[in-house]
């Protein structure tokens, strides 16, 4: 028994049609909707999407291609790409080729053969991601590339669904049309993933609010999930009486029927603005990839059963038997594209590969762009009519949560198309009252009071930014970013990556965190750790240590996501929220006044004196704390402190600088010894002698009186740089 299933099906199919051996259908295609031309233009999508499969395994033998996760069983969703509009944003599963070409033939001059190939050869002309991953994706037919993830790309879909209404509440032009409604397809096995989960709850809470989410959710059934067997009626018994969600089922292995009721979908989700779940019946032909065998967990009698499936011998019936194509044409027209696809690779393997690291990392950090929408001109009067009596409030002392909050205010007043969304953000106001009022002034469509999942938050936000929104979510803690975090690593960060710069989704995360707040929460709510962002190529965190900054680069970040569409981290110190006094009581030497602030401009740090025996390094919680030891310190020592203010990526070239002529240098972290961005300074310093870091330990944050018994504080920092010296 040959162990490629793919040439077999590939030979059964020929010798199925020539012996006229096909299923039987019984099936009326009078009232589906799909003509003749069209069901063979569908026919076709499939058969090129057949012979693609086929191609990449072939050349992957030969060391040519390096991807063979395939369509082969699922090409019945090229009827439903059919039954869609081509600027319905599409964010598709990995086994969606056919929906892809089928959705080309919408579209003047494309070639989805020639694309998907340069795609399997990794070359540097591929269209969408220049070789960097085999993704289906296309800028002009509105399918922002996806790569093999486990769900992760549902969150978005419900953002993006949710920006098309939103965006005529705001009254702002968007990059959907406004009658257009969002698709996310995906497997049975991936419906499992808390993501998934998640996020089509999220879809459904909304609808049952009566707030609009026009959402096709297209659940892709094979059966299987790798090895794993999906329980018999599984997806439907789940779904199909799902509260907020309008369920739909379809035999996708006949194109009429699924046109037919994806039609019927599609027309729901588009006149009802709410979310339906298409049931997509198919099978997986040849296992989940090249390398697995399926007859290690499938008997052969289930392998053959699966075969005798194969949506192309379904297809090729139905046209036969409704007198659209014979046998013989069929035949000619598989043929033919086995022919064009492999004369078209051998092209394709020929053209160029990136090479270079920096060919690799050219598309890491997006391209910068004139903002499609205009910053609006708010004159002195407005902003006395908007902001009351906190005008003239303004030219007084202020704490770092009040000033946060008048710093959104003035952007969400400048930019019409910032959107905030976060847990408790409306009118309470937030855990601290940094979103105190917001709510009220620019009312539920601009501050979002969402449901309690920081993974449908980030993907709320990301699909927005594929609608010109500019979001501000927030994430409550620290500590609940870490179970959302791949919307972060695995979507957001890598978009232009995959894209090559033409897909972009600009934010800016604000997120309450790091640790001194006294004896509150443990752990959960004092989290020192944001090593988990220092690692994603292209995002930018920030973390400001005063009301002033925290203006000042708030305004920097908006910046930055409007300009040049990066994905920003906004890290707030909690603890210096509320904080006023520095040395002592009443001495307000930590309340700055809002309109004081001077711009901060990305990369910039900020010294603190002059000295040259002794130079402090720090951030956020550890900036306050050094410059209460300064006043110990600089009785005997020369004193300089630098707030490095941009955490990632980290400003380098300014820190040299800044150290350059002191003799010694003292990293004051916050964050554990283990994992924080003190090992990268020390790396960055190791040319200086004399340079030692004093962190917190390498510990969780207990409760109660003992909340900073294992952090930095003002007496061990006066020790650390005595013992330095």
């Amino acid at each position: 028994m040959s162990l490629d299933r793919s040439e077999i099906v590939h030979q059964n199919f020929i010798e199925k049609i020539k012996t006229q051996n096909l299923p039987n259908s019984n099936y009326d295609i009078t009232n589906s909707g799909l003509d003749h031309d069209s069901a063979i233009r569908v026919f076709k999508s499939q058969i090129l999407s057949r012979h693609l499969d086929i191609i990449s395994r072939r050349l992957q033998k030969r060391g040519e291609a390096f991807y063979t996760i395939g369509s082969s069983g699922h090409e019945g969703n090229a009827a439903i790409a059919a039954a869609l509009n081509v600027d319905d944003i599409a964010f598709l599963h990995y086994r969606d080729a056919a929906f892809y070409i089928e959705r080309s033939k919408k579209l003047p001059n494309t070639d989805p053969m020639w694309d998907m190939l340069l795609s399997f050869a990794a070359s540097a002309d591929d269209p969408i991601a220049q070789g960097r991953h085999k993704v289906l994706g296309s800028k002009e037919l509105f399918i922002p590339p996806q790569t093999s993830t486990i769900a992760s790309h549902l969150p978005k879909s419900v953002g993006a669904a949710f920006s098309i209404d939103l965006n005529k509440k705001l009254k702002i032009e968007g990059s959907l049309p406004r009658n257009s409604i969002a698709v996310c397809s995906f497997g049975d096995a991936s419906v499992n993933h808390s993501t998934a989960i998640g996020a089509i709850n999220t879809a459904a809470w909304t609808s049952y609010q009566d707030k609009p989410m026009p959402l096709l959710l297209v659940c892709e059934d094979n059966n299987i999930g790798i090895s794993t067997p999906t329980p018999k009626d599984w997806i439907k018994n789940k779904y199909q009486d799902h509260v907020g969600l309008k369920y739909f089922e379809c035999d996708g292995l006949n194109i009429f029927d699924t046109y037919r009721i994806a039609q019927e979908a599609q027309n729901y989700v588009r006149k009802n603005r709410r979310p339906a779940f298409l049931h997509f019946k198919c099978v997986r032909l040849y296992g989940h990839a090249g390398a697995d065998m399926q007859i290690a967990y499938m008997s052969q009698e289930q392998i053959d059963t699966d075969e005798a499936n194969d949506p192309l011998l379904h297809s090729a019936s139905l046209l036969i038997q409704n007198n659209i194509m014979t046998h013989d044409q069929i035949l000619d027209l598989y043929n033919g594209v086995e022919k064009d696809v492999a004369k078209q690779a051998e092209k394709a393997i020929k053209k160029p590969k990136l090479t270079t690291a920096k060919q690799v990392m050219a598309s890491i950090v997006p391209p910068k762009i004139k903002p499609p929408h205009e910053t609006n001109k708010i004159s002195i009067k407005d902003r006395q009519k908007h902001f009351g009596r906190n005008y003239d409030a303004q030219n007084e002392p202020a704490h770092m949560a009040k000033m946060i909050n008048w710093a959104l205010h003035d952007l969400m007043l400048e930019h019409s198309e910032i959107v905030m969304a976060g847990e408790d953000i409306g009118p309470k106001g937030g855990v601290y009252n940094v979103t105190a009022n917001l709510h009220k002034n620019f009312g539920p469509a601009r501050v979002i009071n969402t449901l309690l999942d920081e993974q449908s938050i980030l993907g709320l936000a990301i699909g927005m930014a594929h609608n010109n929104i500019i979001p501000i979510p927030e994430i409550q803690f620290l500590a609940y970013l870490h179970n959302a975090e791949d919307q972060l690593r695995g979507e957001a960060a890598t978009l232009s990556f995959f894209s090559n710069g033409q897909y972009t989704n600009p934010m800016v995360v604000r997120i309450a965190g790091l640790a001194y707040q006294r004896g509150f929460g443990g752990h959960f709510h004092n989290d020192n750790s944001f090593n988990i962002l220092r690692d994603i190529p292209g995002i930018i965190v920030a973390c400001p240590s005063n009301g002033a900054d925290a203006v000042s680069m708030l305004r920097e970040c908006v910046r930055l996501a409007r300009e040049e569409q990066r994905v920003v981290v906004f890290l707030e110190p909690i603890a210096l929220y509320m904080t006023r006094d520095l040395n002592e009581e009443k001495d307000s030497e930590w309340s700055l006044i809002y309109n004081e602030a001077k711009p901060t401009p990305f990369g910039s740090i900020k010294q603190y004196g002059e000295g040259k025996d002794l130079v402090i390094i720090t951030y956020g919680n550890g900036l306050y704390l050094s410059r209460q030891a300064e006043a110990e310190l600089k009785k005997d020592i020369n004193i300089r402190i630098i707030d490095i203010r941009w955490l990632c990526p980290l400003p380098s070239k300014e820190i040299l600088k800044a150290v350059k002529g002191c003799k010694n240098i003292l990293i004051v972290d916050e964050c554990r010894k283990t994992g924080s961005i003190s090992e990268e300074l020390m790396t960055l310093l190791t040319d200086h002698k004399n340079v030692a870091r004093h962190t917190a330990e390498d510990s969780f944050i207990p409760l109660g009186k003992a909340y900073a018994s294992t952090l930095p504080s003002k007496e061990s920092i006066i020790k650390a740089a005595k013992d330095l010296i």
